[in-house]
């Protein structure tokens, strides 16, 4: 890394960042999942990012229950018969390698060339538990992820699709286009994303923003309709978990958060009140 290089170089960087908190969660005594290769894939340069976000390290507890509901929500839909998962925007998610699969589970990784050759290299002598394959695309491509999807819903009977960590970084425009390129394939059943609302948002782009903007990634989805905004472009939602309840249930909230946490729950229109939600869509 040059002097003149920022920490956070494009969007596939955050991955790294994801890594070290998935790794740091790991070698805690109580810890609600276990990730043994995230330390190798956060590197050096991972724990640099961490140290340079302060906001993000103070709310470390988002990272982690993020990744426990989206376990949570896979482990159920593998139970319920889902037989290929597509990740879109993968990352340096190791889920194929560490959480309990059937052996026959058809597991596709989608993401840009970088980040695939890299976690390849890292991970070249590790087994996978599920049938793994890693699909290099730029999911912007409309065309190009048109033609992938069309392949992969011939190749299974229900799919479930997760993008983690992803939509955040799209405009409404772009969202609303991906929902519709994902409703298009009949096998394409159930969605997992993670959802903020426009207070989040806002919260985030001001204190993470300078930090992703040099990195040249912004984050800009937080739709005021919140899960609902899905409805009309083929996605219904059919199970919505917060992860502030979920973090107070499992006490790794500071004080403040969980006065914050006693607020009455709610999966509708949220305007400037921080929330986020990991949701579950259905083909309407």
């Amino acid at each position: 890394m040059t002097q003149a290089e920022p920490l956070i170089r494009n969007i596939s960087d955050t991955a790294l960042l994801a890594a070290v908190y998935r790794a740091r969660e790991t070698e805690r005594q109580d810890a609600l999942f276990r990730d043994p290769l995230a330390r190798r894939l956060a590197g050096e340069r991972g724990e640099q990012i961490a140290v340079s976000m302060p906001f993000s390290d103070r709310n470390t507890w988002a990272w982690v229950v993020r990744t426990y509901l989206f376990d949570q929500f896979i482990e159920e839909q593998c139970q319920q018969g889902v037989d290929m998962v597509v990740n879109l925007a993968a990352g340096l998610d190791t889920r194929p390698y560490c959480m309990a699969l059937p052996a026959t589970l058809q597991w596709i990784e989608v993401d840009l060339p970088g980040i695939l050759s890299y976690k390849e290299e890292i991970l070249a002598n590790e087994k996978p538990v599920c049938a793994l394959e890693r699909v290099r695309l730029d999911l912007s491509d409309v065309t190009a992820r048109r033609d992938v999807f069309a392949q992969l819903g011939r190749r299974a009977a229900k799919i479930l699709i997760f993008t983690e960590g992803f939509i955040i970084y799209f405009s409404a425009d772009q969202v609303r286009a991906l929902a519709e390129d994902l409703a298009a394939p009949p096998t394409f059943q159930r969605w997992i994303l993670d959802l903020a609302s426009p207070g989040l948002l806002r919260l985030l782009q001001k204190n993470m923003g300078l930090s992703l903007s040099e990195g040249v990634s912004s984050l800009q989805f937080g739709p005021e309709e919140g899960p609902e905004f899905f409805v009309p472009y083929g996605w219904k939602p059919v199970d919505v978990r917060s992860p502030l309840k979920t973090a107070a249930r499992l006490k790794r909230l500071s004080f403040s958060m969980r006065l914050l946490s006693l607020l009455p729950a709610s999966n509708g229109r949220q305007g400037s009140r921080p929330w986020s939600g990991i949701c579950l869509f259905a083909k309407s």
